[in-house]
């Protein structure tokens, strides 16, 4: 009889007896696995030993065997996605029957995950591996998760290896965004009926809904990553098919003025996440991001801030992505296709877009993601765009070696399907990229765009200088008002003055007027200042990547 470990195999369930070299699809407790096994049986099952895991792979992954029977030895040889492994597997009696009333053949526990190499069984035919009719799976959190031993897609001879991505902006404010808890119902129902292989969010400004979902996707996505930042958290989360290897959040410098709370962008801790996996032996480093929001297009207050943000993006893909075969990129970027930050963010990078480059699309016209028929948008944003805006992409590279493709686009066009409300104010953005080894894609002239991005820098530093010495100068007005009254009010203790000059309610309230003054401008003088060192800083980098490129245009 062959047993499987109790987190295979689902709650209850009839499971045939297959004959020798067939196999069924096992059923988890969070997610189907294709089980392929035969096996090669060295030992005889006749000598009472323990289950000794003969590796620490085994030992991780199989804490806790089958309760009944007699446990004894065999040896066999397996793989685990391409992987060559050594180990026992442990048989339960053998033709005198067992606990559970089986008789015949040689009883087999199995590894949730293990393929083990076909070879020839050495069983009798006719004498069929019969497998229990019930089987009562007690996962717990102490067992490894089944995903864990998943198989990945392999890249066999040409054939690429395909990718689904899907790309969404939530607008997941707590307390302010309409039908917020709804709306992530239905993007983890959407989800867990698509099957993509990485989903990447923003705005999931709760945890809590970030456990939901977590919760939801876990048999579909099985790993997962939220990074937290700022006063309320980034919002950007990612879930993946695939085992993520390592994470790294960088917090942009800049990101908004802290008394523009009406915008609340400071508040947020705008960021760049960076999740590290391997799929099929090739290495990605996928980035999720969320920049600044632009709040009007014609007086862009904002746009210094979001230019530092983009050139802080470029430099940390730049230089955290050396290892990596593929990069890919995705969030809302806030800017539109030409605006001078995509044009640098994508020349100083090398990623490229997969709107601009599928060769087929489905969605809203022009890949807009922001579209006045979308109930949640705010339709006066929107006039100057009839056809609306898009703002939020997926971009991609490789190294020398691989060549990616975006095969597909689509993008979601206003409400859910079946239902009288979109998944958010933005479009979902799902591409599915073909990679295969192979394949060079030139990196573009860059001087120009460095230029006129520094230039656009440079009117912010000047901005906030200006910003600084006005908020210096009212401190010191302040602190001069308050040695005035602090002289004043000195003189009359002394005796200097018989009478106060001015009403006691008066000379206190323009005193606590004063420091309240101070203290603002004193706060706001110290934020101009890091804001001028920071812009400084990025200017200074911009001025050497653009001697760089000058005098070596064909190394940048």
């Amino acid at each position: 009889m062959l047993l499987v470990s109790p987190r295979v195999w689902g709650p209850q369930k009839d499971l045939w007896a297959p004959q020798v070299g067939q196999w069924p699809t096992p059923t988890s407790c969070s997610a189907a696995l294709n089980l392929r096994c035969k096996v090669h049986q060295k030992q005889e099952a006749g000598t009472d030993k323990g289950f000794e895991p003969h590796t620490p792979f085994l030992a991780h992954h199989c804490p806790r065997l089958w309760n009944g029977g007699v446990i004894h030895l065999a040896w066999a040889h397996g793989s685990l996605s391409g992987v060559k492994l050594g180990f026992r597997v442990g048989l339960v009696g053998g033709g005198g029957g067992d606990s559970m009333g089986h008789t015949g053949a040689p009883q087999v526990l199995l590894l949730p995950g293990l393929c083990l190499d076909p070879a020839p069984c050495p069983w009798q035919p006719g004498s069929p591996a019969l497998l229990p009719r019930t089987v009562t799976p007690t996962c717990s959190p102490q067992d490894p998760p089944l995903s864990a031993v998943v198989p990945q897609p392999v890249m066999e001879g040409d054939s690429p290896l395909q990718l689904r991505v899907f790309d969404l902006n939530c607008w997941g404010i707590r307390y302010l965004s309409k039908r917020r808890q709804e709306r992530v119902e239905l993007i983890g129902d959407m989800l867990c009926q698509e099957g993509f292989d990485l989903v990447l969010l923003q705005e999931v400004w709760s945890e809590k809904d970030y456990s939901n979902l977590k919760a939801k996707l876990g048999g579909h996505y099985p790993f997962s990553h939220y990074f937290r930042s700022g006063v309320i958290g980034s919002g950007l989360c990612i879930f993946s098919r695939f085992h993520i290897l390592d994470t790294l959040l960088y917090q942009y410098s800049l990101n908004g003025y802290p008394y523009m709370l009406q915008h609340g962008d400071w508040f947020c801790g705008k960021s760049v996440g960076l999740v590290v996996m391997k799929i099929s032996g090739i290495l990605f480093n996928v980035y999720i991001t969320h920049l600044h929001a632009e709040y009007c297009r014609e007086k862009d207050a904002y746009l210094p801030h979001r230019l530092v943000q983009a050139w802080e993006l470029a430099q940390f893909i730049r230089h955290t992505s050396k290892a990596a075969d593929v990069v890919l990129l995705g969030g809302d970027l806030n800017m539109h296709p030409g605006d001078v930050g995509i044009r640098l963010l994508r020349g100083w990078t090398g990623l490229r877009d997969a709107f601009a480059e599928a060769m087929r699309f489905e969605g809203c016209e022009d890949g807009c993601t922001l579209i006045p028929k979308n109930c949640f948008t705010d339709k006066a944003e929107l006039l100057p765009f009839p056809l609306g805006i898009r703002i939020d992409y997926i971009l991609y590279k490789a190294i020398p070696s691989f060549v990616v493709k975006c095969k597909e686009l689509k993008t979601t066009t206003g409400t859910a399907p079946g239902m009288d409300i979109p998944f958010s104010d933005h479009e979902a953005v799902m591409a599915t990229l073909h990679i295969k080894r192979q394949g060079q894609a030139a990196e573009p002239m860059m001087a120009d765009v460095v230029t006129e991005a520094r230039t656009e820098v440079g009117v912010g530093l000047r901005a906030a200088q200006r910003q600084r010495y006005s908020t210096g100068r009212m401190a010191v007005l302040a602190l001069l008002l308050l040695l005035v009254q602090a002289a004043a009010a000195l003189g009359t203790l002394v005796g200097l003055g018989t009478e106060q000059p001015f009403p006691k309610l008066s000379f206190s309230l323009l005193a606590f007027a004063a420091i309240g003054i101070l203290l603002l401008a004193t706060s706001l003088y110290l934020f101009h200042t890091m804001e001028v060192k920071m812009l400084q800083g990025t200017e200074e980098q911009m001025q050497m990547a653009l001697r760089t490129l000058q005098e070596h245009p064909r190394d940048s």
